[in-house]
């Protein structure tokens, strides 16, 4: 049985995210688990999850793979979180907002993308 559609297509915010995820070279969006997941071969961004050890969910968060140089300086800042199944791997999660920091986002999403993404997409980002 496939997950249930946990957001929806018209929200302003997921607009403003998919914005800046498709615009990196070879992005892709796929629907996993019931929630938008943005791809370069990998899957390098989330829409939506939940807070690891919670069951409360966060709609509007971003879940990403950060640098690793700056990691551990955005889990000291409090508006990041530790995010349920991906944690473990390395993935944090910060709650997006109409306000939100879109440079900041963009660079997020930018870091993330260079975790996964193959030398081509890379290559072309640079270029």
């Amino acid at each position: 049985m496939p997950h249930p559609i946990m957001f929806s297509d018209d929200d302003p915010i997921l607009g403003r995210l998919r914005t800046i995820a498709l615009a990196l070279p070879e992005a892709t969006e796929k629907v996993a688990h019931g929630r938008p997941t943005f791809r370069c071969g990998k899957m390098f961004a989330m829409y939506g999850g939940s807070e690891k050890g919670s069951k409360v969910r966060r709609d509007t968060a971003l879940l990403f793979i950060p640098d690793p140089v700056e990691r551990e300086a955005l889990i000291q800042d409090d508006r990041f979180f530790l995010p349920a199944y991906v944690g473990a791997y390395g993935w944090l999660g910060i709650d997006l907002a109409a306000d939100s920091d879109w440079d900041e986002v963009g660079e997020l999403l930018d870091a993330s993308f260079r975790e996964v993404a193959p030398k081509r997409a890379i290559a072309a980002l640079e270029g």
